[in-house]
């Protein structure tokens, strides 16, 4: 089987997930016992007033015919509309995920810079005091809570300090770019605003970070455990046999195989990341996705829920097909069959 039929395959695959996911959130959504439009509106609302919105948003129908109704709005796009903001949650969506992206892109990047060298490091030097220090590292990233390391990182780096700004995308006073792909870096390039560009930059580097430790430690830890694994192979102690400089063995015969499996792992790690981050994001005061999606479950919008819900497993359906491809390339000995 070629990659095109595997495609195929994976993406009729993910349909069946995906109505999975959506009957599922549904029926949950729909057997909790509450009453979103009495939470949204208040104990005093007249019961006319809470009648006559239950038919508007068509609550007051059947369980299979709000189902049906809502799998053909999906045909045409639609995920509902947000009983919060009374918008549609499409729009929502695409209004708070650009920031989602920024801020997932950035702990991304922070987690590459730090897990890949600090697992190579490691494994090299394997047994050795550096090694110890990577590996308690690692796993201090993967049990930290993110809420203490953020509260922290904003009571030393911008209370105590002054050295990096407090919540949110820009610094008070500043007005954002004029939109044009939702992200303020790119946005306020395009604008020629090299101001607002290293503003947006500062605001990004302690929710990035935050977001990005417990990945690196991640990273890390799969990475020395990779390395190692592969300088064990007879084709490494070859190529150091032929007399080979310990930097083309490293690079060449031992880097390059090791990543292998990091790759996948970094694809999912990124893919988990732009599903939004709740506490980072709600610490940061960051206008994410994590942020609405807090929001519109703690008001039982279950239109919201539920497409916020799809569109996740939306996104983290695509990372899985997109890592699954970057693997066959890197690694020229898999086939799909």
């Amino acid at each position: 089987m070629n990659i095109a039929a595997y495609i195929i395959r994976r993406i009729i695959f993910m349909l069946f997930v995906l109505l999975g996911v959506l009957i599922i959130t549904f029926i949950v959504s729909h057997v909790i016992p509450a009453d979103p439009i009495g939470a949204i509106l208040g104990p005093q609302a007249p019961p006319e007033l809470i009648e006559k919105i239950n038919r508007e948003w068509g609550f007051d129908k059947p369980l299979y015919v709000q189902f049906i109704l809502y799998v053909k709005n999906l045909m045409h796009g639609n995920l509902g509309k947000c009983i919060r903001t009374n918008n549609p949650v499409l729009k929502d969506i695409i209004i708070r995920y650009p920031a989602t992206i920024e801020l997932a892109t950035t702990a991304l990047i922070f987690s590459l810079i730090i897990g890949i060298p600090s697992g190579i490091i490691s494994a090299l030097k394997r047994n050795k005091l550096i090694d110890h220090f990577i590996r308690i590292f690692s796993i201090s990233g993967l049990s930290m809570p993110v809420f203490w390391l953020g509260l922290m990182l904003l009571y030393v780096f911008y209370f105590r300090l002054g050295i990096l700004p407090g919540p949110g995308r820009l610094d008070l006073g500043l007005t954002p770019p004029p939109r044009v792909t939702g992200l303020y870096t790119i946005d306020s390039l395009i604008a020629g605003r090299l101001d607002l560009f290293i503003n947006t930059l500062r605001h990004l580097i302690m929710p990035g970070f935050v977001l990005g430790f417990g990945a690196a430690g991640s990273i890390a830890r799969l990475t020395r455990a990779s390395m190692l694994e592969v300088m064990r192979q007879e084709y490494v102690k070859a190529a150091r046999a032929k007399g080979l400089i310990e930097r083309v063995v490293i690079m060449r015969h031992i880097l390059r195989n090791a990543l292998i499996t990091p790759v996948t792992v970094i694809g999912l790690i990124y893919g988990g990341l732009l599903e939004g981050s709740v506490l980072t994001e709600t610490i940061f005061a960051w206008p994410g996705l994590g942020r609405y999606a807090t929001g519109v479950f703690l008001f039982l919008d279950f239109q919201a829920v539920m497409g916020v819900t799809l569109f996740i497993a939306i996104i983290y359906s695509f990372a899985n097909l997109i890592v699954d491809i970057i693997y066959a390339y890197i690694d020229p000995r898999i086939r799909y069959g």
